[in-house]
């Protein structure tokens, strides 16, 4: 309990330092820093540092300083819980504000600037990444500080029970932490993909997801009375996108439309005859409208692919649900940085296109097909 409290009351003077230190000091330079840089490297952390004060008061009022292992934390974990999100948006941007600080720091002036500020403020000596580290650390401490004060509290106890759900709570708030991160990573991958969807309109998918939940062929009827239609469907969160093989070349994709799951509720088909749509049906799916009478039909070729379809549905309104519990998003650096990775890669395929284009003429029709496989096999 007394080293819980140390570390604690020893984070609220480190986050303090930042704020105070670091990020007011830089508010000051307009000449050096824009609101977007600050924004980049510093995230939410006075909204942490105010975050943390609340929390630490509490746990102050729980503290017994007399009998520390009296005291009665628990509850202050579980009362506060929500509020940990916010470390979330926090962590998921600490590799951009590391990038940037790198960036920042081939030049000089940005050196004796933040060596500047932390002597000014009398920290301690560790460079400014190293400061703006710890709210990353601490939040994934907290699961190991609870787990090692359950394992010294007995059952008897009035906190153990309380202690043993912080322990969940905070375990569960890490391990959500680090999947979005997972994400946030994987956003270049998804920049890339839409890169090479042909005819592509409309919004960038980024624009509304950051994650590919579920992708798959399906036979597809979006008016009654209209003929059957095979598409390849990409399910990411908030929207389905519809793609179209290549009748030669089928792993080149055609974009053929999107639809807003945010609008529309999936329901189970039975099989046999489909009033809506007055076709039978097997193994298949609908999407309503809510706003309007709009439905579209799905069928898959086995049962199992309907059920991995439903279940991906599901996933992907629990996604968004718990997204907006946090205030999960793709920030605007974040997007760009995704976008400059697209370009480089597909100058650097580009490229390698024209290489192989001046070679070709030059070499057999079974070479040069040949080499193609191989070229393409090796992008």
């Amino acid at each position: 309990i007394n080293e819980i409290m140390s570390t604690e009351r020893h984070y609220i003077k480190h986050l303090k330092d930042i704020c105070e230190g670091y990020l007011r000091q830089c508010r000051k330079r307009v000449d050096m820093f824009n609101d977007n840089q600050l924004k980049v490297i510093f995230g939410n952390i006075e909204d942490i540092y105010r975050f943390q004060m609340g929390f630490v008061r509490d746990l102050e009022k729980q503290y017994n300083t007399e009998e520390p292992h009296l005291s009665e934390i628990g509850p202050c974990f579980l009362e506060h819980q929500d509020g940990f999100w916010i470390y979330s948006e926090y962590c998921n941007n600490h590799l951009d504000a590391c990038m940037e600080l790198s960036k920042l720091m081939r030049d000089g002036r940005y050196q004796h600037f933040f060596e500047a500020c932390r002597l000014l403020q009398q920290m301690i000596d560790i460079a400014i990444d190293g400061f703006l580290l710890t709210p990353v650390q601490k939040i994934c401490k907290y699961p190991l500080q609870l787990a090692e004060l359950l394992k010294y509290t007995a059952q008897e106890h009035s906190d153990y029970r309380y202690v043993a759900a912080a322990l969940a709570v905070m375990r569960n708030v890490t391990q959500q932490i680090n999947e979005r991160k997972r994400r946030l990573e994987n956003i270049d991958k998804i920049a890339q993909w839409q890169a090479s969807v042909l005819d592509w309109e409309g919004d960038d998918i980024l624009d509304r997801s950051s994650e590919l939940i579920y992708t798959g062929e399906l036979s597809w009827i979006y008016q009654p009375y209209g003929r059957s239609q095979q598409r390849v469907f990409f399910l990411f969160d908030h929207q389905l996108v519809l793609c179209k093989k290549d009748l030669i070349r089928r792993d080149i994709l055609y974009y053929k439309g999107r639809i807003d799951m945010d609008r529309y509720e999936v329901r189970e088909a039975i099989d046999g005859r489909d009033d809506d749509f007055n076709v039978s049906v097997k193994n298949a799916f609908k999407l309503y409208n809510k706003d309007s009478e709009e439905i579209h039909i799905f069928l898959a070729k086995k049962p199992e692919e309907k059920i991995r379809w439903l279940r991906a549905f599901h996933e992907e309104r629990k996604m968004v649900q718990e997204d907006e519990k946090i205030g999960f998003e793709i920030s605007e650096y974040q997007k760009r940085q995704a976008a400059m990775t697209v370009r480089k890669v597909t100058k650097q395929k580009g490229e390698a296109t024209r290489r192989y284009q001046v070679i070709s003429p030059f070499i057999s029709p079974l070479a040069c097909s040949v080499f193609s496989s191989l070229f393409t096999l090796f992008l």
